[in-house]
C-alpha cells in the first residue's frame, strides 16, 4: 500500500506534494500547507415545500440578480408558456402581459389580491372584474382575455371547483388553450387532486400552488415569466 510522505518529509511546497507516490496528481498547494484536492461541487439551493426539501433553481428568463426560486417541475412547466409570452409579445406588442380568470365568489377576496400584488409587481392584468360585464360565461372570458393578452391565468379555487361543472367547459376548448402553450392554473386553497376529479384536462397542466408558495411569490414568478 502507498503511503503519504507527509507525516516524515511534510508537504511544504508544491513539488513536495507532487513527489509523494500518495497525493501526486491529487493535492494542490496552498500557503499554510496543502488540501487535498476535490473537483467542485455545484449543488442547487433546497427549498423546502409540503413534500420535503425539493432542489430549486432559476429558469432562463430569471434576472441574475432575482432572488425567487423555482422548483424543477415549475421550470419545465412554465418554460413552454414563456416561449409562448416571447413570441406574442413580438408579434403583437400591445396586448396586456395576462389575464386573470377567476371564479365570481373570488372577486374581492382571493383574486382581488392576486391582481392587486400582480399590478404591483409591474404586469398589466386583464381582469373580468374590470373588464367583462356580469355573468358572462368562463370560456368567453378566457376567449377574450386571450385575444387581449399574452397568456391567461386560472385562479383554481373551491369557488372555481364548483362553477367548473356548471360552466360545462369542453375538453376540447380546453385543449385548445393548453396545446397552445397559453393558460397557467394557480392552484390557492385546494389541490391538483380536487381539481383533477372536476376538470381533469386544466389539471394536466401543472401550474402554481399557494401551497408551495406564498401568493406574492407567486405574482413574482408569473411577473418574471412574461417580462420582456
Amino acid at each position: 500500500m502507498t503511503r503519504c510522505t507527509a507525516p516524515s518529509r511534510g508537504h511544504r511546497s508544491a513539488s513536495a506534494a507532487a513527489n509523494c507516490p500518495a497525493c501526486s496528481g491529487r493535492s494542490r498547494y496552498s500557503g499554510s500547507g496543502y488540501s487535498s484536492y476535490s473537483s467542485p461541487s455545484y449543488s442547487s439551493p433546497q427549498i423546502s415545500g409540503s413534500s420535503g426539501t425539493i432542489s430549486s433553481r432559476k429558469p432562463r428568463w430569471s434576472k441574475s440578480n432575482s432572488s425567487v426560486l423555482y422548483t424543477p417541475a415549475q421550470i419545465q412547466s412554465l418554460t413552454p408558456i414563456r416561449e409562448t409570452v416571447e413570441v406574442r409579445a413580438a408579434q403583437q406588442p400591445d396586448l396586456r402581459d395576462v389575464f386573470l380568470c377567476h371564479a365570481w365568489g373570488d372577486r374581492k377576496e382571493a383574486a382581488k389580491e392576486l391582481h392587486d400584488l400582480l399590478e404591483a409587481a409591474g404586469v398589466k392584468v386583464w381582469f373580468s372584474e374590470k373588464d367583462l360585464g356580469l355573468g358572462v360565461p368562463m370560456m368567453r372570458a378566457i376567449d377574450k382575455g386571450l385575444a387581449n393578452s399574452r397568456i391567461g391565468l386560472v385562479l383554481v379555487t373551491p369557488a372555481m371547483l364548483e362553477r367548473l361543472p356548471k360552466e360545462s367547459v369542453a375538453d376540447k376548448e380546453l385543449s385548445t388553450l393548453l396545446a397552445g402553450n397559453q393558460l397557467i392554473p394557480i392552484v390557492h386553497n385546494t389541490s391538483y387532486e380536487a381539481l383533477r376529479n372536476v376538470s381533469p384536462m386544466l389539471a394536466s397542466r401543472t401550474g402554481l400552488d399557494t401551497s408551495e408558495d406564498s401568493m406574492k411569490v407567486v405574482a413574482e414568478k408569473i411577473a418574471e415569466l412574461v417580462q420582456i
